[in-house]
């Protein structure tokens, strides 16, 4: 098999779509990627949603998928400095490529959104939501309130106490 996997080995995986909000507090550098492209943001927001994306391979955090597929006009250079704490789910840009990242950590991507899924979770049987060879198209999400909706939706368990091993 090649490496990374090409789009025409992926047309049988599975496609996940994967709600973000783009700009604002959740996309903080949304308009440096508008203005390194030339573009509007909203420009940015169609390209990178309109775009389906092959997920190269996992790594950097448990569940950080690396996207290929992304078109070039919305390349961004990575931060001079990376930020100590990128909030979970968080989607960022860097060079030609794009990313999720699942658990919160640090970064340098250029970050233009953030989705209320949860992408890496080790209570789940399959901890992982996305895998090496899967498809991605992200789907913008119209308000900050919808953003909260599927949050809550999808996290109901969020304050759940954590698991301790008997000692």
């Amino acid at each position: 098999s090649n490496f990374p996997p090409s789009a025409a080995d992926a047309s049988n995986a599975p496609l996940v779509h994967i709600p973000v909000l783009y700009g604002g507090k959740h996309g903080p550098d949304l308009d440096f990627v508008a203005r390194t492209a030339g573009i509007t943001p909203q420009e940015v927001i169609d390209i990178h949603s309109n775009a389906e994306y092959l997920v190269y391979m996992m790594g950097f955090t448990p569940g950080f998928p690396y996207l290929g597929g992304m078109p070039p006009q919305i390349a961004a250079p990575r931060r001079t400095t990376p930020r100590a704490a990128i909030p979970q789910g968080s989607v960022g840009i860097a060079e030609t490529q794009t990313g999720v990242y699942p658990i919160e950590s640090p970064g340098g991507w250029q970050l233009i959104g953030r989705t209320p899924l949860t992408l890496f979770d080790p209570q789940r049987d399959t901890p992982s939501l996305l895998d090496a060879g899967a498809r991605v198209k992200f789907q913008p999400l119209p308000s900050e309130d919808e953003y909260q909706r599927i949050q809550q939706h999808v996290q109901p368990d969020e304050h759940r106490p954590a698991a301790h091993a008997k000692e």
